[in-house]
C-alpha cells in the first residue's frame, strides 16, 4: 500500500507499506525512515520481522545509519522482550528513534490506534525538519 500520511502538513510524505516477509534490502535502502509494528510472540518479535532482520541486517549496516524510526509491538501482556530485541537491532543499525516504542497489550482501543497513527506522523515530521 502506498500514499501518504492522514495529518495535512504530512501529506507529502510518500508511505509504502511491506510486510515483513516480502521487505527486501532495497526497500530499507531506499526508505528514509522506517516504521516497525509487530507482535510480540511467545516473548520475541515476530517469526517474520526476525526473519527480516536476518536477511537484511548485514547488507543495510552501516548504509541506514541516522534515519528516524518507530516501533509499535502489540501483545496479550508483555511486550518488553520483543521491544528490546528490535530495539538492539535498530541500534545496531544507527537508527535513532522518533518517539518511545509504543506498547499496546490486550485488544487495543480507538487511544491506542490513535497512538500509532501519531508515532508514524512523528516519524515523518522527522523527515520533513
Amino acid at each position: 500500500m502506498e500514499g501518504g500520511l492522514a495529518h495535512p502538513e504530512l501529506e507529502e510524505v510518500a508511505v509504502e507499506s511491506v510486510p515483513a516477509l516480502a521487505a527486501t534490502d532495497d526497500h530499507v535502502l531506499r526508505a528514509d525512515g522506517y516504521v516497525l509494528l509487530t507482535p510480540a510472540n511467545f516473548g520475541y518479535m515476530s517469526g517474520a520481522l526476525k526473519h527480516f532482520f536476518d536477511r537484511a541486517y548485514y547488507t543495510c549496516e552501516g548504509a541506514v545509519e541516522g534515519r528516524p524510526y518507530a516501533l509499535c509491538v502489540h501483545g496479550d501482556n508483555d511486550t518488553s522482550g520483543a521491544v528490546n530485541s528490535v530495539e538492539r537491532i535498530a541500534t545496531g543499525w544507527g537508527l535513532q528513534p522518533a518517539a518511545p516504542a509504543v506498547d499496546l497489550t490486550g485488544e487495543p482501543d480507538r487511544e491506542a490506534l490513535d497512538g500509532v497513527a501519531d508515532v508514524a506522523a512523528t516519524v515523518a515530521a522527522h523527515l520533513l525538519g
